[in-house]
């Protein structure tokens, strides 16, 4: 993307300008529809940044985007969410004489929307903010026109006069909102087992290529940016998926598997414990000792002699 033009937008309303749109009802949070948009969308490629949150629901034809570090392709109907300062781009559209106009909806926010709610803090709990740079959410059409029914009760709530009622209606619309879009991507999740378990796999191979290396001892555990580079995926979604589908964090399978490694060593093998701890990466026996115990509730020792 590097020579691609960039539009930066500090508001809602520099991107209505941009967009060609009305100015916004609302300084704070507008519903865009994809077909009302005059920016030059065939004129690939470039990229957009904005200060504020974007919730997308679009249907496109064939065009290559990049989002955040990722190219993909997009498929009908995929909703997707970008937190203030994240990056799309357009790369590449394919026949752009022939380019038809994406359809679907975006709600625009403003995070001085949320000052003073909830939902300030709670909405950088929703995971999809970070890893759905590299997993779009796919959607039924039974929950699309779920969403997009809330999202006209936000566009109705904010045409409306302003009253006492009306931040709190609209985060409640918003709120609802992405609680439907937690529950489909956790759908989304369980649907996709063949290819979440196929990266299982791959995450498996990489461990055990990694702790039989002797890599342990020089530079100790890998990081959760390092393993999912490796398997060219987000670290966000790799968590995340590792924890929808194991029940365990990163650290958590790690420690699993380092454990299992030191259970081996200590009943086939005639290494200290001292040599086994430093195998395995400890700068430290007592540190050593004190995992193996906490996971096993036997000291290493204790352990290899419950095997004489």
């Amino acid at each position: 993307m590097g020579s691609s033009p960039l539009f930066r937008f500090n508001s809602i309303g520099d991107y209505h300008r941009a967009a060609g749109l009305p100015k916004p009802a609302h300084p704070l949070i507008s519903v865009v529809r994809m077909d009302d948009i005059r920016l030059p969308i065939a004129e690939a490629p470039y990229s957009l940044v904005g200060d504020f949150y974007w919730i997308s629901m679009k249907k496109m034809p064939p065009i290559k985007y990049r989002y955040g570090q990722q190219t993909s392709d997009f498929d009908e109907g995929v909703l997707f969410f970008m937190s203030p300062g994240q990056l799309f781009g357009i790369e590449s559209t394919e026949h752009a004489a022939d380019f038809k106009k994406p359809e679907g909806w975006m709600i625009l926010v403003h995070p001085d929307l949320l000052w003073s709610t909830p939902l300030a803090k709670n909405i950088k709990q929703y995971d999809f903010f970070g890893y759905a740079v590299n997993e779009a959410l796919h959607l039924s059409e039974k929950e699309e026109a779920m969403l997009t029914a809330i999202v006209g009760q936000i566009e109705q709530e904010y045409h409306t006069p302003i009253d006492r009622f009306s931040q709190n209606v609209i985060i409640a619309q918003l709120e609802l909102l992405l609680t439907y879009s937690e529950r489909f991507y956790q759908r989304q999740f369980i649907t996709r087992k063949k290819s979440s378990h196929e990266l299982l796999t791959r995450l498996e191979d990489y461990l055990d290529s990694y702790f039989n290396s002797g890599k342990l001892a020089q530079q100790g555990l890998p990081g959760v940016t390092q393993i999912a580079q490796a398997l060219n995926i987000s670290a966000g979604y790799l968590s995340s998926l590792l924890k929808t589908l194991t029940g365990q964090n990163m650290q958590q399978h790690l420690h699993h598997k380092l454990i299992e490694l030191a259970k081996e060593k200590l009943s086939t093998t005639n290494l200290t414990v001292s040599e086994i701890a430093y195998e395995l990466g400890f700068e430290h026996l007592q540190s050593f000792s004190k995992l193996f115990k906490t996971k096993t509730n036997l000291s290493p020792l204790e352990f290899r002699h419950s095997f004489n």
